[in-house]
């Protein structure tokens, strides 16, 4: 587990290895140390070292941020155009293209993910502020129909001090899916990164800054979730708390909203049906469900995990997915040939062996992966080989709830009626996947299944011109697409009377 010290940082830059390097708070245009002096070292989760040390800000230093984002949310910033905003995302873009390879080596350094694997972040962040940039002027509002006499206009506004609260799967990414549309829209924010992956978050900020965001406009304060983010969920100066993480977590973050009526935007999980009908080519559809439950090791809100294949092709399709999961090569992100990297501390590789031994509890039956793999040069780090549970059914725990790991399941179905009942018997409703040659049936059970994305004979991509969100406890609101930009404005309505005259209503 990261660590807390009571000693001062030397200095609010602190190297990682191999010259990459962290920072702390920034607030008001100042990184600083925490009030009270409180660092936390950041841990490599491929061997159990020290990668870094960043300060660990508390309460105060978050109402500290809270304050000056208050402050520039009132002044000059507000006289920004939609043009003057677009061309700062943009310039942001272009350093993060700037700064790619040693963006990637961060990212996969924090999370365990491959290098490779923390580009294609580094590229799709890059797109993330590309594309606000480019939606940013393009809808400030519109001519309502009105009688004859009055002119009606809706105009959009930005919300206020947003809150920003982000997990440690994707940092980098889940922060640009928040940054870049609040920043479009106008609003001055608080960024919360995860306290387990801070790192490029860290240089997120430092990008921000280098690119002429104006002081104050964007502060962060890295720290715990109870001490340093809780205070964006209760204070009365944060209009938006944007959060992505566990559905615990959602749960006490709506709470803590209600008694000020802040907007509130959730992204909770799934537990992601991928579903294999018998017509397909299953070479292809292995292939995509292993990259569907394995990739970033399961670490994935949207991880095909809850595998429901035809029981024409259960056997053959389980048979090869086992012996292509056992032949995944995991080892250290930074290593050539990894394609699964460790997960990302200590407490939760627990948490998925917990979850793994009470699938075998239940009687599921493991017929690949299941254990920590057997290299000692492995043996320092938070490595799980990948895991194919068979001979499951909707009650059991392993199938319902997330695992957030190198875990998945198989049920069998016999009818595309039981498919789609299958897949949509979960708490969540985020994503799912249809593997058919047949069109038809594609459509039918993709309009069927309750999920905020499904994808027809392919599994994971996205775009940023595309709402990503979820039904039932998957969370509230959407990220990206026109909706993502949205959820950081505020409508008003401005009626003007072109001719008043008196109305004599009272005389």
């Amino acid at each position: 587990m990261n660590e807390r010290h009571d000693t001062l940082p030397e200095a609010p830059y602190l190297a990682l290895p191999g010259s990459t390097r962290a920072t702390s708070i920034h607030i008001d245009g100042q990184w600083r140390a925490a009030r009270d002096g409180r660092v936390r070292e950041i841990i490599d989760p491929a061997d159990a070292s020290v990668l870094t040390v960043v300060s660990e800000g508390g309460r105060a230093d978050t109402e500290d941020a809270i304050a000056a984002a208050g402050r520039a949310f009132a002044g000059p910033w507000r006289g920004t155009t939609a043009g003057e905003r677009a061309r700062l995302l943009e310039r942001i873009a272009d350093l993060l293209q700037r700064d790619r390879a040693e963006i990637a080596l961060e990212e996969s350094l924090d999370t365990g993910k491959t290098v490779e694997e923390g580009g294609i972040d580094v590229d799709d962040v890059t797109e993330v502020f590309r594309y606000y940039a480019g939606l940013a002027d393009k809808d400030t509002g519109r001519l309502v129909s009105a009688p004859a006499g009055v002119q009606s206009r809706i105009v959009y506004e930005p919300v206020g001090v947003c809150g920003l609260i982000t997990p440690w799967n994707y940092p980098l990414l889940q922060l640009s899916w928040k940054l870049a549309p609040a920043l479009a829209a106008g609003n001055t924010c608080v960024i919360k990164p995860t306290e387990v992956t801070p790192v490029t978050s860290l240089k997120l900020m430092e990008l921000v800054v280098e690119a002429g965001v104006p002081a104050g406009v964007v502060n962060l304060v890295t720290g715990s979730g109870p001490e340093a983010g809780a205070p964006l969920s209760e204070h009365p100066g944060v209009d938006l708390v944007s959060f992505t993480g566990g559905l615990a977590t959602g749960r006490r973050i709506m709470a803590a909203a209600a008694p000020t009526v802040k907007k509130v935007a959730l992204e909770l999980g799934g537990k992601n049906p991928n579903i294999i009908f018998p017509d397909v080519d299953l070479d292809t559809a292995v292939d995509y469900a292993l990259a569907a439950a394995f990739f970033h090791s399961g670490q994935v809100c949207s991880a095909g995990a809850r595998l429901i294949v035809h029981e024409d092709v259960h056997d053959a399709f389980t048979a090869e997915l086992a012996r292509r999961a056992d032949a995944i090569r995991i080892g250290r992100g930074q290593d050539e040939g990894v394609r699964c990297g460790p997960l990302v501390s200590e407490q939760h590789r627990a948490k998925v062996e917990a979850a793994v031994a009470r699938g075998v509890e239940e009687g599921a039956r493991i017929i690949a992966g299941g254990r920590r793999p057997d290299d000692p040069g492995l043996r320092d780090g938070y490595f799980y080989r990948p895991t194919v549970f068979v001979d499951c059914d909707r009650s059991m725990d392993i199938v319902q709830t997330e695992v957030f790991g190198p875990v998945v399941t198989v049920e069998r179905f016999r009818t595309e009626e039981e498919a789609i009942a299958l897949g949509n018997d979960t708490d969540y409703g985020l994503s799912g996947g249809v593997w058919t040659d047949d069109t038809a049936r594609g459509e039918r059970v993709a309009a069927a299944l309750r999920h905020g994305t499904v994808w027809v004979n392919d599994y994971g991509p996205y775009f940023p011109g595309a709402e990503w969100g979820g039904f039932g406890r998957s969370g509230i609101g959407r990220e990206l697409g026109p909706s993502g930009l949205a959820e950081y404005r505020e409508a008003k309505h401005i009626y003007r009377n072109l001719a008043p005259e008196p109305q004599r209503w009272f005389g």
